[in-house]
């Protein structure tokens, strides 16, 4: 069992930054691809970005994409969202999840996050 823990989520500005983390409990953190998803308030979740178990391939949501940088640090079992030029659109729960297949589709991930709360003002 994998356990995701978000971090990094907050209020912020329009054009400003964040960066999200994901902590992984598991020790085989490499053998995981991992994705970061998001719900917003009355829609349904959906893709922002994904890394492969080596980091060789990243995915974007085409919202996010020039915006937002997934990145992996397997030494530090860690996932990474940086977000930039953040708009009013991208205020969502942000979770990350954890899966061999990986991927655009939620059904590639195995594990999830409690999921990280994002809100951007105007």
């Amino acid at each position: 069992q994998v356990q995701l823990v978000e971090s990094g989520g907050g209020l912020v500005q329009a054009g400003g930054s964040l960066r999200l983390s994901c902590a992984a409990s598991e020790r085989t953190f490499s053998s995981y691809a991992m994705g970061w998803f998001r719900q917003a308030p009355g829609k349904e979740r959906e893709f922002v970005a994904a890394i492969s178990r080596s980091a060789a391939i990243t995915y974007y949501a085409n919202s996010v994409e020039g915006r937002f940088t997934i990145s992996k640090d397997n030494a530090k079992n860690t996932v990474y969202l940086q977000m930039n030029s953040l708009k009013p659109e991208d205020t969502a729960v942000y979770f990350c999840a954890a899966g061999f297949l990986g991927g655009r589709s939620d059904r590639g991930y195995n594990y999830w996050g409690q999921g990280t709360q994002v809100t951007v003002s105007s």
